[in-house]
Formats: structure tokens, sequence, C-alpha cells
């Protein structure tokens, strides 16, 4: 499992021009289910998303994919999560 921080760049004033596109990137992945969660991180510094079922050189290539990555509006910051310990609601999860 990975978390991805999508920390803003000096080119976060382009956002706008590439909402569209990272939009739909998102649901694309949400859609496949590799996509668990996504959000912003406070206080209007980025974005996180939680991706699982994914090895780290295929997420590295999808993020190249995003609009905001491309566009150096964000910079993707992985980091890999192998969890021990979690609520039972959240088991699927479990040796990701």
């Amino acid at each position: 499992m990975f978390i991805v921080f999508l920390r803003f760049s000096d080119n976060r004033h382009q956002a706008s021009k590439f909402l569209d596109g990272h939009n739909a990137w998102l649901k694309r992945e949400f859609d496949t289910g590799t996509f668990l969660l996504a959000g912003s991180l406070q206080p209007d510094a980025g974005g996180s998303i939680l991706a699982h079922k994914i090895d780290r050189n295929r997420l590295e290539a999808l993020l190249q994919e995003d609009p905001f990555v491309a566009q150096r509006v964000v910079s993707a910051e992985i980091h890999e999560v192998s969890p021990g310990r979690v609520d039972e609601r959240l088991a699927f999860l479990k040796g990701c």
C-alpha cells in the first residue's frame, strides 16, 4: 500500500488549467480500484492519495500520467506502508 503526497510546486498557479484532467485521472484510478482515498493536504499544501494493489514501479509510471505531475503543478512523494495492525473494517489492506 502506498501513501502519495502531491505537494504544490512553484507552478501551482497553473492548477486550474489542468484540474479537469487531474480529476478524470483520479476517477479512472478509483474506477479500477487502485485508489482508495484522495484528498487535500491542509492547509492548502497539495493533495494525497492512498493506493493499493499496485507495485511501486507501476505507481511511479501512473503518477506521471497525472496532468498535475506532468505539468509540474505538484511533485509526487511516495511512501510505502506495510500495514501491521488494522481496524477490522480495513482488514482488506493487511498484506498490501
